[in-house]
Protein backbone atom coordinates (compact mmCIF):
# COMPACT_ATOMS: atom_id res chain seq x y z
CA UNK A 1 0.00 0.00 0.00
CA UNK A 2 1.59 3.67 -0.93
CA UNK A 3 0.11 6.49 0.90
CA UNK A 4 -0.54 9.73 -0.44
CA UNK A 5 0.85 11.18 2.58
CA UNK A 6 3.98 12.50 2.35
CA UNK A 7 4.38 11.43 -1.14
CA UNK A 8 6.06 13.55 -4.18
CA UNK A 9 3.82 12.90 -7.86
CA UNK A 10 4.34 13.68 -10.86
CA UNK A 11 1.45 13.65 -12.89
CA UNK A 12 1.59 13.46 -17.24
CA UNK A 13 -0.78 15.51 -19.10
CA UNK A 14 -1.54 17.38 -15.69
CA UNK A 15 -2.88 20.34 -17.79
CA UNK A 16 -6.01 17.98 -18.66
CA UNK A 17 -9.65 17.51 -17.27
CA UNK A 18 -8.32 14.75 -15.37
CA UNK A 19 -4.88 15.66 -14.60
CA UNK A 20 -5.77 18.68 -13.13
CA UNK A 21 -7.87 16.82 -10.89
CA UNK A 22 -4.99 14.28 -10.05
CA UNK A 23 -2.80 17.18 -8.86
CA UNK A 24 -5.10 18.88 -6.86
CA UNK A 25 -6.65 15.84 -4.99
CA UNK A 26 -2.57 14.80 -4.20
CA UNK A 27 -2.28 17.80 -2.66
CA UNK A 28 -5.18 17.37 -0.49
CA UNK A 29 -4.12 13.99 0.45
CA UNK A 30 -0.95 15.15 2.15
CA UNK A 31 1.43 14.83 -1.02
CA UNK A 32 4.40 17.23 -0.34
CA UNK A 33 5.17 17.77 -3.90
CA UNK A 34 3.44 17.58 -7.42
CA UNK A 35 5.18 17.55 -10.46
CA UNK A 36 2.85 19.02 -12.93
CA UNK A 37 4.20 17.79 -16.52
CA UNK A 38 2.85 18.43 -19.94
CA UNK A 39 4.35 19.44 -23.54
CA UNK A 40 3.78 23.42 -22.47
CA UNK A 41 3.66 23.55 -18.64
CA UNK A 42 1.82 26.03 -16.83
CA UNK A 43 2.24 28.13 -13.97
CA UNK A 44 0.10 26.73 -10.86
CA UNK A 45 0.71 29.37 -7.88
CA UNK A 46 1.41 26.88 -5.62
CA UNK A 47 4.42 26.20 -4.18
CA UNK A 48 3.80 22.53 -3.61
CA UNK A 49 3.59 21.83 -8.04
CA UNK A 50 6.57 21.67 -9.89
CA UNK A 51 5.62 22.28 -14.09
CA UNK A 52 7.72 20.31 -15.16
CA UNK A 53 8.05 19.69 -19.52
CA UNK A 54 7.41 16.52 -20.94
CA UNK A 55 6.67 15.63 -24.60
CA UNK A 56 5.51 11.65 -23.36
CA UNK A 57 6.05 11.16 -26.85
CA UNK A 58 9.80 12.25 -26.92
CA UNK A 59 12.48 10.45 -26.21
CA UNK A 60 14.60 13.13 -25.23
CA UNK A 61 11.89 14.82 -23.31
CA UNK A 62 11.54 12.01 -21.34
CA UNK A 63 15.20 11.16 -20.31
CA UNK A 64 15.02 15.17 -19.36
CA UNK A 65 12.00 15.04 -16.91
CA UNK A 66 13.72 11.75 -15.15
CA UNK A 67 16.77 13.23 -14.58
CA UNK A 68 14.89 16.18 -12.93
CA UNK A 69 12.89 14.63 -11.25
CA UNK A 70 14.50 11.73 -9.45
CA UNK A 71 12.62 11.85 -5.93
CA UNK A 72 9.42 10.46 -7.31
CA UNK A 73 7.25 7.68 -5.41
CA UNK A 74 3.82 8.03 -7.35
CA UNK A 75 3.80 8.22 -10.91
CA UNK A 76 0.63 8.96 -12.66
CA UNK A 77 0.53 7.93 -16.66
CA UNK A 78 -2.55 10.21 -17.53
CA UNK A 79 -1.53 12.29 -20.75
CA UNK A 80 -3.25 10.89 -24.13
CA UNK A 81 -5.03 11.62 -27.12
CA UNK A 82 -8.32 10.62 -29.33
CA UNK A 83 -8.30 10.07 -33.24
CA UNK A 84 -9.76 12.17 -35.32
CA UNK A 85 -11.64 8.68 -36.76
CA UNK A 86 -12.77 5.26 -35.55
CA UNK A 87 -11.73 3.52 -38.62
CA UNK A 88 -8.66 1.49 -38.54
CA UNK A 89 -9.13 0.84 -42.13
CA UNK A 90 -9.07 4.43 -42.79
CA UNK A 91 -7.08 6.36 -40.64
CA UNK A 92 -3.86 8.27 -41.92
CA UNK A 93 -0.36 6.01 -41.34
CA UNK A 94 0.72 9.44 -39.67
CA UNK A 95 -1.75 9.78 -37.30
CA UNK A 96 -1.95 6.38 -36.28
CA UNK A 97 1.66 5.91 -35.22
CA UNK A 98 1.09 9.27 -33.03
CA UNK A 99 -1.82 7.66 -31.02
CA UNK A 100 0.15 4.60 -30.48
CA UNK A 101 3.42 6.50 -29.64
CA UNK A 102 1.09 9.02 -26.74
CA UNK A 103 -1.06 6.30 -25.64
CA UNK A 104 1.18 2.92 -25.48
CA UNK A 105 4.96 3.50 -26.40
CA UNK A 106 4.57 7.50 -24.30
CA UNK A 107 3.37 5.78 -21.12
CA UNK A 108 5.96 3.11 -21.29
CA UNK A 109 8.98 4.87 -22.29
CA UNK A 110 7.70 6.85 -19.09
CA UNK A 111 7.23 4.38 -16.76
CA UNK A 112 10.94 2.39 -17.76
CA UNK A 113 12.46 5.70 -17.25
CA UNK A 114 11.16 6.68 -13.93
CA UNK A 115 11.19 2.82 -12.44
CA UNK A 116 14.72 3.20 -10.90
CA UNK A 117 13.27 6.30 -9.04
CA UNK A 118 10.82 4.33 -8.39
CA UNK A 119 12.36 1.01 -7.22
CA UNK A 120 14.44 3.34 -4.64
CA UNK A 121 11.61 4.67 -2.73
CA UNK A 122 10.81 0.96 -1.60
CA UNK A 123 7.23 1.76 -1.26
CA UNK A 124 6.11 3.38 -4.58
CA UNK A 125 3.31 3.28 -7.50
CA UNK A 126 2.51 3.84 -11.12
CA UNK A 127 -0.75 4.41 -11.74
CA UNK A 128 -1.47 4.26 -15.74
CA UNK A 129 -4.67 5.41 -16.94
CA UNK A 130 -6.48 2.89 -19.55
CA UNK A 131 -10.10 3.01 -21.00
CA UNK A 132 -12.93 0.38 -20.93
CA UNK A 133 -12.23 0.64 -24.18
CA UNK A 134 -9.15 -1.53 -23.73
CA UNK A 135 -11.22 -4.39 -23.89
CA UNK A 136 -13.98 -2.91 -26.36
CA UNK A 137 -12.55 -2.40 -29.51
CA UNK A 138 -15.30 0.11 -31.22
CA UNK A 139 -12.83 3.04 -31.00
CA UNK A 140 -10.05 1.78 -34.17
CA UNK A 141 -6.87 2.69 -33.09
CA UNK A 142 -7.89 4.19 -29.61
CA UNK A 143 -8.85 1.00 -28.41
CA UNK A 144 -5.81 -0.90 -29.47
CA UNK A 145 -3.65 1.77 -27.53
CA UNK A 146 -5.32 1.34 -24.64
CA UNK A 147 -5.12 -2.75 -24.71
CA UNK A 148 -1.68 -2.40 -25.31
CA UNK A 149 -1.36 0.17 -22.31
CA UNK A 150 -3.50 -2.52 -20.26
CA UNK A 151 -0.97 -5.53 -21.05
CA UNK A 152 1.89 -3.33 -20.57
CA UNK A 153 0.48 -2.72 -17.19
CA UNK A 154 0.28 -6.34 -16.46
CA UNK A 155 3.21 -7.07 -17.01
CA UNK A 156 4.96 -3.97 -15.66
CA UNK A 157 2.96 -5.34 -12.32
CA UNK A 158 4.55 -8.36 -12.33
CA UNK A 159 8.06 -7.03 -13.28
CA UNK A 160 8.36 -4.16 -10.64
CA UNK A 161 6.51 -5.84 -7.41
CA UNK A 162 10.20 -7.03 -5.94
CA UNK A 163 10.93 -3.49 -6.05
CA UNK A 164 7.92 -2.47 -3.67
CA UNK A 165 6.27 -0.91 -7.31
CA UNK A 166 2.50 -1.04 -7.04
CA UNK A 167 0.87 -0.98 -9.99
CA UNK A 168 -2.45 0.12 -10.41
CA UNK A 169 -4.27 0.04 -13.85
CA UNK A 170 -7.46 2.42 -14.08
CA UNK A 171 -10.93 1.52 -16.79
CA UNK A 172 -13.03 3.49 -17.14
CA UNK A 173 -15.64 5.01 -19.69
CA UNK A 174 -16.40 8.50 -20.50
CA UNK A 175 -15.54 11.10 -18.23
CA UNK A 176 -16.98 14.63 -18.44
CA UNK A 177 -14.04 16.41 -19.58
CA UNK A 178 -13.11 18.53 -23.22
CA UNK A 179 -11.99 15.01 -24.72
CA UNK A 180 -15.85 13.57 -24.13
CA UNK A 181 -17.37 16.98 -24.84
CA UNK A 182 -18.94 14.98 -28.01
CA UNK A 183 -20.65 12.27 -26.06
CA UNK A 184 -23.97 12.16 -24.92
CA UNK A 185 -23.46 9.12 -22.87
CA UNK A 186 -23.62 9.08 -18.85
CA UNK A 187 -19.79 10.68 -17.94
CA UNK A 188 -17.83 10.04 -14.53
CA UNK A 189 -17.11 12.91 -12.81
CA UNK A 190 -13.10 14.00 -13.53
CA UNK A 191 -13.28 14.52 -9.24
CA UNK A 192 -14.60 11.28 -8.62
CA UNK A 193 -12.22 9.01 -10.98
CA UNK A 194 -9.51 10.27 -8.91
CA UNK A 195 -10.40 9.75 -5.89
CA UNK A 196 -11.03 6.23 -6.86
CA UNK A 197 -8.32 6.07 -8.09
CA UNK A 198 -6.23 7.37 -5.23
CA UNK A 199 -8.32 5.26 -2.84
CA UNK A 200 -7.63 2.39 -4.51
CA UNK A 201 -3.97 2.98 -4.54
CA UNK A 202 -3.45 3.68 -0.95
CA UNK A 203 -5.55 0.47 -0.06
CA UNK A 204 -3.27 -1.57 -2.45
CA UNK A 205 -5.80 -2.76 -4.82
CA UNK A 206 -4.25 -3.10 -8.74
CA UNK A 207 -7.47 -2.57 -10.69
CA UNK A 208 -9.93 0.13 -10.82
CA UNK A 209 -13.44 0.36 -12.14
CA UNK A 210 -14.41 3.47 -12.35
CA UNK A 211 -18.22 3.11 -13.78
CA UNK A 212 -20.45 0.67 -14.13
CA UNK A 213 -20.18 -0.03 -17.87
CA UNK A 214 -16.28 -0.67 -16.99
CA UNK A 215 -17.69 -3.46 -15.15
CA UNK A 216 -19.86 -4.93 -17.15
CA UNK A 217 -17.48 -4.76 -20.47
CA UNK A 218 -14.99 -6.82 -18.68
CA UNK A 219 -17.21 -9.35 -17.07
CA UNK A 220 -18.61 -9.59 -20.77
CA UNK A 221 -14.90 -10.80 -21.65
CA UNK A 222 -15.43 -14.32 -20.51
CA UNK A 223 -18.52 -14.63 -22.99
CA UNK A 224 -18.63 -15.46 -26.92
CA UNK A 225 -17.38 -12.70 -28.71
CA UNK A 226 -20.75 -12.31 -30.46
CA UNK A 227 -22.11 -11.58 -26.86
CA UNK A 228 -19.72 -8.58 -26.69
CA UNK A 229 -20.28 -7.43 -30.28
CA UNK A 230 -23.59 -8.00 -31.20
CA UNK A 231 -23.35 -6.45 -34.29
CA UNK A 232 -21.57 -9.56 -35.24
CA UNK A 233 -25.05 -11.39 -35.43
CA UNK A 234 -26.39 -9.35 -38.26
CA UNK A 235 -24.03 -10.10 -40.67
Amino acid sequence: MTSLDGAVVLVTGANGGIGTHFVQEALSRGATKVYASARSPKAWGDDRIVPLKLDVSDAASIRAAAEAATDVSILVNNAGIAPSTTSLIDIDDDELRAVMETNFFGPLAVARAFAPALSAQGDAALIDVHSLLAWYATMGVYSVSKAALWSATNALRLELAPSGVHVVGVHVGYVDTAMAAHAAAPKVDPADLVRQVFEATEAGQYEVLADDLSIQVKAGLSRPVEELYPQLLKR
